[in-house]
């Protein structure tokens, strides 16, 4: 008989993940249970709750591979159509947007790792992003701009623009941050020239340059913290 035909108290104890929400809390759920909550059901044959534990499953049980997902891999698995595959999507830009919110307006971006936590959401890029942070003497964010999109390998920055961009708010210094979708925190001999002239430029201008960071999925590269700044 399918689930739908069943009375809610009658459902496997597996498929009722909002029963045990109530009941246990949130955070007792595993993220397949979570997931199956957004999605509502499954198929005739598959509960919502099996069907995201074999999404999951694919993605090695990692929510920042889940988030890399596109609609059109999501709508590969069976059970899953347009409205499931967006409220997926949309769950896991909440998450990104929630972590970056979180962060106060004026943080202090004084270390490698804060900068890597400001731009969590870089991991999930599939292409190369260079972002400038803007800041004051305190190191704090005054502003901050994407520079440049690129490909699966690089990203086209002009220093010219970079400078502009720094005057235009004020900013005392400077940190620059850029993505590796390949998995790999290790500069590129563009990266080291990126950074020397950028090293060459700001001082110029009476702007500090705090930081050069490559962000991955899982860790970074801190042109300061290896000492080539």
């Amino acid at each position: 008989m399918a689930e739908g035909n069943l009375s809610i108290n009658l459902w496997a104890e597996d498929d009722r993940p909002r029963e045990r929400l109530l009941k246990f809390g949130a955070d007792k759920l595993s993220d397949a249970e979570l997931l199956a909550i957004l999605i509502g059901s499954g198929t005739p044959q598959m509960s919502a709750v099996t069907l995201m534990k074999q999404v999951m499953s694919d993605c090695h049980n990692s929510l920042s591979a889940l988030g890399r997902l596109t609609y059109d891999q999501l709508c590969r698995y069976n059970g899953i159509g347009q409205a499931k595959a967006v409220t997926i999507m949309a769950a896991c830009e909440l998450g990104r947007r929630r972590q970056k919110s979180a962060t106060p307006e004026r943080q202090r971006m004084d270390s490698a790792a804060a900068i890597y936590e400001y731009y969590a959401g870089l991991r999930d890029k599939g292409t190369e992003e260079f972002h400038l942070l803007m800041l004051n003497n305190a190191c704090e964010v005054i502003a901050e701009k994407c520079m440049s999109q690129g490909g699966l390998t690089q990203s086209v920055v002009d220093i010219r623009l970079v400078m502009r961009e720094a005057l235009i708010a004020q900013a005392t210094a400077i940190a620059v941050c850029h993505n590796h979708p390949s998995g790999r925190c290790q500069p590129s001999n563009e990266d080291k020239r990126l950074t020397q002239m950028l090293d060459q430029a700001a001082p110029t201008l009476c702007i500090r340059l705090l930081d050069h960071v490559i962000v991955t999925d899982g860790d970074y590269y801190s042109f300061h913290d290896e000492g080539l700044l």
